[in-house]
């Protein structure tokens, strides 16, 4: 019997999912699962890489989202009525579920933040085409309202969820985790069950990967929330079976109710998606009558070529440089990259903001006649194909840096340029290096800063992506006797290392 899990957090879910995407994919294909679902709490941050981890796996990727639904509605911000917010699982059936999701979570930050990314049922009712919603865990609606004994109000939400998703895209979510609160939330679902005509699917609440990790779990969510590990009173799981359970064990759990694990099945062949990128998309930039995005770009370089190069724009190096590099920037269909960078570059000057270019973009002659870089490449002999080259088709990327205190003008002129809706800001993720990992740790388990500091100052400044700790323990310790000698001088610095 296979099973699919559908209720998954990754590391994306930050300092409450301890399961690395690439590890997630590789457990799940060897329990033989056909699909599984990423469904992080108010983020979608790791969809596109949880995307191509499990296609490149050969399996199914479900793209979900485990959303903030407001108590009240998402504009109001009262620390006594709108602080709690309740769960909410959805899953993108096909690109227009997919869609729907990518705005739900956009409007959750932009327009519904408070504490968490949240969204009431008024907006959530305009995005439900396309998606799948349950019942939820524990923190969801229905399953709250079980909990407090309102049975009448659970019917009147259960009634609202199947007329704005409709029966077919509406499941009852069972979950099994040490809390009787879940036994009575169960019990009363299938009480309810026959009323609805309701589907059941089986999930776990997965946060981590393997049972061994909820201790590294719970590290996350004690340095979370500002905690001791030792505080009774801290944020906890209830117990260590948050894990991607196998599909034989989900199926020893949910025994009595079979349907609820061959719905999973179901629901993963509804969920038809593909994100795969097959082209660029690139905003459209207008251009005067007459001319095409190829001829102005030629244009505008034959103008640049004069003022930088004088009686040497026609020389042949010259000339063959910039007639090279139009021809693959038109043959690779860039010509309007140059130009949305030509204006923006344009816009600093005439606006008198400071702007610097990084990286190989210096390296090409079209960039310096429209003005964007300063460097001649020419002159330093800078190679145009580490910036664009044919052979591997990629987007050029020219790197600008404006300062912190007028980059909210060039932000004002692209919503201007093309659109409040086609204009967005992204995410970088810092991962914490061995040093710091060690610090946070330390903390939370209370040992004293001299001691953590000790040891932190022998580890080497090796990148966060390298697993040093786990590499160095395993080799012995090679080279780094003084981390041997404190590794294995206390119980509490080996629990730490």
């Amino acid at each position: 019997m296979s099973f699919v899990h559908l209720h998954v957090h990754t590391e994306y879910s930050l300092l409450d999912g301890f399961s690395n995407i690439k590890k997630l994919v590789r457990r799940a294909k060897e329990m033989g699962m056909p699909a599984l679902a990423i469904t992080d709490h108010g983020t979608m941050f790791g969809v596109i890489e949880f995307y191509q981890a499990a296609k490149e796996a050969g399996i199914q990727p479900i793209i979900g989202l485990e959303a903030y639904l407001a108590a009240r509605s998402m504009q109001e911000h009262d620390a006594k009525e709108d602080r709690k917010s309740s769960h909410l699982l959805l899953l993108a059936q096909n690109e227009i579920g997919y869609r729907n999701l990518l705005q739900i979570a956009s409007a959750a930050q932009l327009d519904g933040f408070y504490y968490y990314p949240r969204i009431d049922k008024e907006f959530l009712a305009g995005h439900t085409a396309g998606l799948i919603c349950t019942s939820g865990c524990m923190s969801a609606e229905v399953p709250r309202l079980i909990r407090q004994g309102q049975l009448d109000a659970a019917r009147r939400s259960l009634d609202w969820y199947y007329e704005a998703f409709g029966r077919d895209n509406f499941f009852f979510e069972l979950q099994r985790h040490d809390t009787p609160d879940l036994e009575r939330i169960n019990r009363t679902l299938l009480e309810l069950g026959p009323h609805y005509n309701a589907r059941f699917i089986a999930t776990n609440d997965s946060h981590y990967i393997d049972p061994e990790d909820a201790k590294y779990q719970d590290i996350l969510l004690a340095i979370q929330t500002g905690a001791l590990l030792s505080d009774p009173d801290r944020m906890r799981m209830t117990d260590g079976s948050y894990y991607l359970r196998s599909p034989e064990e989900m199926a020893r759990l949910f025994a009595e109710v079979p349907e609820s694990l061959s719905n999973t099945l179901a629901i993963a062949e509804r969920c038809d998606l593909n994100l795969d990128v097959d082209n660029y998309r690139l905003p459209r930039f207008e251009v005067p009558n007459g001319q095409t995005v190829e001829t102005y770009l030629r244009m505008l370089c034959e103008q640049g070529l004069k003022l930088r190069y004088g009686e040497r724009a026609g020389s042949p190096e010259v000339r063959s440089r910039l007639d090279y590099e139009l021809g693959i920037i038109n043959k690779m269909g860039f010509a309007a990259y140059f130009l949305i960078v030509w204006d923006l570059c344009r816009f600093a000057r005439e606006q008198d903001i400071w702007y610097n270019v990084r990286g190989s973009g210096n390296g090409s002659i079209v960039a310096y006649t429209l003005n964007i870089t300063l460097l001649d490449p020419i002159q330093h002999e800078l190679l145009f194909e580490r910036f664009l080259n044919p052979g591997r088709i990629s987007m050029p990327d020219i790197d600008l840096d404006f300062p912190d205190d007028r980059r909210a003008n060039m932000l004002e002129y692209m919503v201007r340029k093309y659109g409040q809706d086609k204009v967005a800001q992204i995410i970088t993720f810092g991962t914490l290096g061995a040093r710091a990992a060690l610090r946070d740790v330390g903390r939370v388990m209370d040992i004293p800063l001299p001691e953590v500091d000790r040891v932190a100052k022998i580890i080497p400044n090796i990148p966060s992506k390298a697993e040093p700790l786990r590499d160095i323990i395993a080799e012995g310790f090679k080279g780094l006797p003084e981390l041997k000698k404190e590794y294995e001088s206390s119980d509490h610095l080996h629990e730490l290392i």
